[in-house]
């Protein structure tokens, strides 16, 4: 029987119980760090002292250290041993919640372990290849591309977009009219400045999506109205003298269905009889797991709508790059709203050009695509076991999963992860304030955010939480 205190330079005290000893250490362990009787920086026995102390296996404490490890609460590092990790919230037992657990602080702005939406695998970047490409690129530049430049972007990375986009989204357009951005919002306030400027009032926009892109059309002066969303998707039907429409016919954000094939026939016909525009975001268009890409709604009516597309969920978004396929008849105009320079950097422009290129983009996404599949699949997997009473949704593609969950619970659901010091978001933060759908329980859970030696003890933290 394992004893209960361990000489760690301090006394202290630990009590691995539960239905294993390595499982009852690591809690312990963990327990001593969150209630900051383990600060940050503490160095821990090697495994061989603390198994000695407690008088179990070798093994198991090793065991232990490195599930702590993957989890982030500890760090391991040749010769300095074994530590608490710094930045890891430790709450005092006076300010612990409901079953001893902590609750998560304002300012705990780094949880441990992330599952919020809208970010890829960022180390998993591909930088020896886009070391590779931006040496390439940079070599073949000529010298004016270092000055001032066209403010749609540079030529070769419009070219290369155009090309990409027409062979994988089917989207049809050509150079002239592709607009490099800073990021997707910086392209959605320029097309909001230009309907603005064109007497735009309204913009209608889906129940569910982001709020800061609302708020970013009401800063150039547009109000935001939702339209009816159902299990078809969004209901385009409702459509009457809006300027404008944003949507994600491809995969909805964040309920992850595509748009009906009739809901898509009429925002067309809606803006062929109107003369609005449809912005069509397609945030994670690269990524499709159980069924054919959807092509992007631009394909069906270029002159009516404006594909937006982003290298935030495919690559990074400290990229800050992103495009808009633009109407002819849009294109000076959203070119001249942008600034009468290129305000995008010339040389990562030039870089992702090379790299669409030269095949290293679709390689990288295809490989990205295996690897966030098997995650989906482990996920699925595991609520099946752990928490059978959530149901997954909107996994055919994407980067996320909504777990629907038994009516009421969703505030439950994301404080008990804010007690496994895990984020993610309630549905609920994604709702319009103004939208008339009856609201749904669920989490939204963005199984691409952990790099890859997290996965397992992330995903083990929201099974806690779920069970």
């Amino acid at each position: 029987m394992a004893e209960s205190w361990a000489t760690l330079g301090i006394d202290l005290h630990l009590e691995p119980a539960g239905p294993g000893l390595r499982r009852g250490l690591t809690d312990a362990l963990r327990e001593a760090v969150r209630t900051g009787r383990l600060t940050p920086g503490t160095r821990l026995p090697s495994s061989r002292t603390l198994a000695a102390d407690l008088g179990i296996a070798r093994n198991t404490v090793a065991e232990a250290y490195a599930d702590l490890v993957a989890e982030g609460w500890l760090t391991a590092r040749q010769g300095s041993g074994t530590r608490v990790a710094t930045g890891v919230p430790a709450v005092p037992s006076a300010q612990r919640g409901p079953s001893g657990a902590a609750p998560p602080r304002p300012e705990d702005r780094r949880p441990a372990l992330d599952l919020r939406p809208g970010t890829p695998d960022l180390a998993s970047f591909p930088r020896a290849e886009w070391l590779r490409a931006a040496r390439r690129a940079l070599s073949a530049a000529p010298n004016d591309a270092l000055g001032y430049g066209d403010p749609r972007g540079r030529a070769e990375l419009r070219t290369a977009l155009a090309g990409y986009l027409a062979r994988v989204r089917g989207v049809r357009t050509d150079p002239g009219h592709v607009l490099v951005c800073g990021g997707f919002a910086h392209g959605l306030r320029i097309v909001g400045s230009v309907l603005r400027e064109r007497g735009a009032r309204t913009v209608a926009v889906e129940s569910y999506g982001l709020d800061v892109h609302w708020r970013l059309l009401e800063q150039e002066g547009l109000r935001t109205r939702p339209l009816p969303f159902d299990e078809l998707g969004t209901d385009t039907r409702a459509l009457t003298d809006e300027g404008a429409v944003l949507l994600t016919p491809s995969h909805q954000f964040p309920m992850g269905v595509p748009l009906h094939p009739d809901r898509r026939a009429a925002v067309l016909d809606w803006a062929r009889r109107t003369g609005g525009l449809v912005l069509e975001d397609d945030y994670d268009g690269e990524f499709r797991y159980d069924r054919q890409p959807v092509g992007a709604l631009q394909g069906l009516a270029p002159d009516h709508v404006v594909h937006l597309g982003t290298a935030s969920k495919s690559l990074a978004p400290g990229l800050r790059l992103a495009w808009a396929a633009l109407p002819p008849s849009l294109a000076q105009e959203a070119a001249a709203a942008k600034g009468r320079v290129d305000t995008c950097g010339v040389l990562d422009q030039l870089t992702l050009a090379e790299f669409l290129a030269s095949g290293a983009y679709d390689r990288h996404v295809r490989a990205a695509r295996l690897r966030y599949r098997r995650r989906r699949d482990a996920l699925v997997d595991a609520l099946a076991v752990r928490a059978p009473a959530v149901r997954a949704t909107g996994i055919a593609a994407g980067l996320h999963a909504v777990l629907r969950l038994p009516p009421g619970t969703e505030t439950c659901a994301v404080r008990a992860a804010a007690w496994q010091h895990l984020a993610v978001f309630g549905l609920s933060r994604f709702r319009h304030p103004q939208a008339t759908t009856t609201p749904v329980d669920a989490l939204v859970v963005g199984y691409a955010t952990p790099p890859d030696h997290a996965w397992t003890a992330t995903l083990e933290a929201l099974c806690r939480a779920l069970s």
